[in-house]
């Protein structure tokens, strides 16, 4: 196996050569071996283990364990300690989850603090089929079958090729000890009763299933290459970028037979799960949204609008005090009296200065607000009435901002001035408001 493994680490991770390597390593078959073949090809490496402190004085055991290994074999190590079960129920994850994010954490932590170059993880093929199959059972697509990556950002799993059993056989073989993990026995988690269960009874019907597998996933990993090229062309086609937003044409996206999957591949990313409701919205009436935790999808018409979900407080108001001649938060304003006036624009206005009241109040618009539209004498218009008129989307309605004077609106800023501010014959002091790019 160490030449197998040495001719696939020069074959497939060329960049590891003179690289400082920083090993996670458990104290289990998996980890120990990774540790002793990279070592037997004299890589400059280090150990990270994480006690999570879990099962009792088995964790201390795994612990001491690693840590006399690396002392006799005069490898650096670094230990550290987790509260996982108040971390869980403190941030209301699983367990695994829980442990998942502590140690990965704290590894790119040294990453920066010890100046190394990758963190190595010991996953192996059997780990990659049972990966494989928890994603099957639960539901998912292309990605989710796609197994573990090889390599994802800073993180290497440089024994995927090898089996569990190769693993082994090589522990045993080169006298390599290791802890068993008593959890490992249990079936309490999906992944022990499919280990446990379901993949001897594959490995029964096919003895070659391992590798047989390992080659359908390489087939899996080109069609979603393939996939990932035609999504990136029909993106281009279909998607416009505005600002933090993304527009999604629908004329557009309806002329392809399978638009469901381009959508599913272009969102998934941005955390929705309700498929359906989102396929739904295609041919919904505008106004129809549908979140994730942290995004949001509104149909606009002949559009679908993704947008990050902003959480500032829509109650908010913000001060300008009179003589101050700008604003930068929440919107970029200049304020300057002047004696000649310009032609209008959507993004200036000029007022009778002596009519307002200081401090004006820049807001949110809220159900209710009404004003009197520039032009309109006498005659009050529904700001939500104004916002219909406008065809603006919910997106552009929550952007928008109000000037105030006395809860009185000057300005719907960038879309209609209030006629009750306007000059006039007596006007002494005018203010021009510019909304500024």
């Amino acid at each position: 196996m160490l030449q197998k493994f040495q001719n696939h680490i020069f074959e497939n991770f060329t960049f590891l050569k003179d690289k400082k390597l920083l090993l996670a390593t458990s104290g289990g078959l998996d980890s120990m071996v990774m540790v002793d073949l990279f070592h037997q090809l004299n890589f400059e490496i280090a150990i990270a283990h994480c006690n999570f402190q879990l099962r009792g004085l088995e964790s201390f055991g795994d612990q001491k364990f690693v840590q006399d290994y690396a002392k006799n074999n005069k490898i650096e190590s670094f230990i550290t300690q987790f509260d996982t079960a108040a971390f869980a129920k403190d941030y209301k994850l699983s367990t695994q989850v829980a442990a998942r994010e502590l140690r990965y954490n704290w590894f790119y932590e040294l990453l920066e603090t010890e100046k190394f170059d990758y963190i190595l993880s010991a996953h192996h093929a059997d780990d990659n089929l049972e990966t494989f199959i928890i994603n099957l059972v639960r539901g998912t697509g292309l990605d989710g079958l796609t197994g573990i990556p090889a390599q994802n950002d800073k993180v290497i799993r440089p024994l995927l090729v090898f089996s569990r059993q190769e693993i082994e056989n090589y522990a045993k073989t080169n006298t390599i000890q290791w802890r068993e993990d008593s959890s490992n026995a249990s079936d309490k988690y999906l992944r022990n009763k499919i280990r446990h269960n379901l993949v001897p009874i594959l490995k029964e019907i096919n003895p070659d299933f391992l590798s047989s597998f390992q080659k359908t996933q390489n087939y899996l990993q080109e069609s979603q290459a393939m996939v990932e090229d035609a999504s990136i062309m029909v993106y281009q086609q279909v998607a416009n970028e505005v600002g933090e937003d993304i527009h999604f044409d629908l004329n557009q996206l309806k002329k392809l037979p399978n638009y469901k999957s381009y959508l599913y591949h272009w969102l998934s990313e941005f955390g929705f799960t309700a498929w359906d409701d989102i396929y739904d919205l295609v041919e919904s009436q505008s106004g129809k949204i549908v979140f994730s935790p942290e995004f949001r999808l509104v149909k606009n018409r002949n559009f679908l609008i993704l947008s990050p979900i902003k959480f500032e407080d829509k109650k908010k108001e913000y001060q300008i005090h009179k003589n101050q001649a700008e604003v930068k938060i929440p919107i970029n304003l200049s304020f300057c009296n002047i004696d000649d006036i310009s032609i209008e624009s959507n993004t200036t206005i000029f007022v009778d200065e002596d009519k307002l009241h200081f401090p004006l109040v820049l807001r949110h618009w809220r159900e209710g607000d009404s004003f009197q539209p520039f032009g309109m004498q006498g005659k009050s218009k529904k700001v939500s009435k104004l916002f219909k008129d406008e065809k603006l989307s919910l997106i552009e309605k929550e952007n928008t901002w109000l000037l105030c004077s006395d809860d009185q609106i000057v300005w719907v800023i960038g879309i209609r001035q209030d006629e009750r501010f306007k000059m006039g014959n007596m006007t002494k002091n005018t203010l021009k408001i510019q909304l500024e790019e």
